[in-house]
């Protein structure tokens, strides 16, 4: 495992931060923590990269203690609202950051080249960064995070100040890392990045966990159907797929865990002289999954 906690506990006089966080996260995966403001996902994310010191409990980053030199070597961090030194060029920025990793100058030259591919600056390295767009500043503070080509990337609300352009951005960004099998510790309360990105996702309310899994463990999307001349023997047919559907007039809600299984739901609908005019997955689950989890109050 990459990370792994134990009954990880920050407070500050008792109070806030998160406590009895136990979790593992493995190599390769996006994990997203989703929780509202103030929940204690960036006091969770300062506490792992070593910036606080937990108030009890325990874990393991890369297989060493937290706060261990070695593994802080291996990471990359990107804070939530971050500020850099408007008077320097994108370049400077980024090799600054190098000259901080302790890198030698001719590797820091090289691997700004790749980076500004990757975070999408190419051409706009030399421009101050008190010229860069809201999402150019976004991407150079990615580019510094992953300057040292690090194993694991710790992003804290990396999208939250975006448009829709700049998210989209962002989250390619993410996946090209995710494909050279960098794992990724994401901080986000936006329910759409999580679904488009995340391999596992932990539900964080009020300092704890509350739920954690795959989006599909943690969705199970259930499945609308609209049928026209629905009779008894088309229900009594559904209930084997599932028992304890649920209908309203001609419509029907379903639990499916299996898409292979809705080509053999509508051929039942149909050769019992039923009206198939929708089949769909349900959307916005997650969405109904986080209110009913953490409430709809203000944490702040």
């Amino acid at each position: 495992m990459v990370i792994e906690t134990y009954n990880l506990t920050k407070q500050f006089d008792g109070k806030g931060g998160f406590q009895n966080i136990s979790l593992s996260v493995k190599e390769g995966e996006v994990f997203s923590f989703l929780g509202k403001n103030g929940a204690g996902k960036s006091t969770f994310i300062r506490t792992l990269v070593g910036i606080l010191y937990p108030t009890s409990g325990n874990g393991l980053i890369l297989g060493r203690p937290i706060g261990d030199v070695e593994a802080r070597k291996k990471i990359g961090y990107l804070p939530e609202l971050f500020q850099y030194h408007n008077w320097l060029t994108g370049y400077e920025l980024l090799f600054n950051h190098g000259l901080l990793y302790k890198m030698k100058k001719n590797d820091i030259k090289k691997r700004i080249e790749e980076v500004l591919e990757i975070v999408g600056l190419k051409g706009h390295e030399h421009k101050k960064i008190k010229q860069y767009s809201k999402g150019m500043k976004q991407r150079i503070g990615l580019g510094c995070a992953i300057l040292s080509d690090p194993e694991l990337l710790f992003l804290d609300e990396p999208t939250s100040a975006l448009d829709p352009v700049g998210r989209k951005h962002v989250r390619d960004i993410i996946l090209k890392l995710k494909n050279q099998q960098k794992t990724i510790f994401l901080n986000t309360h936006l329910l759409s990045e999580v679904e488009l990105i995340s391999d596992r996702v932990a539900i964080l309310d009020k300092g704890k966990i509350k739920k954690v899994g795959t989006i599909n463990e943690l969705m199970n999307s259930p499945v609308l159907l609209s049928i026209g001349n629905c009779n008894e023997k088309i229900i009594n047919e559904l209930k084997s797929f599932d028992p304890y559907l649920a209908k309203l007039e001609n419509e029907i809600e379903m639990h499916v865990g299996n898409n292979e299984l809705l080509p053999k739901i509508a051929e039942c609908i149909i050769k019992n002289k039923g009206l198939l005019y929708m089949m769909k997955r349900k959307e916005n689950v997650l969405e109904e999954l986080f209110i009913k989890t953490v409430g709809e109050e203000d944490e702040r």
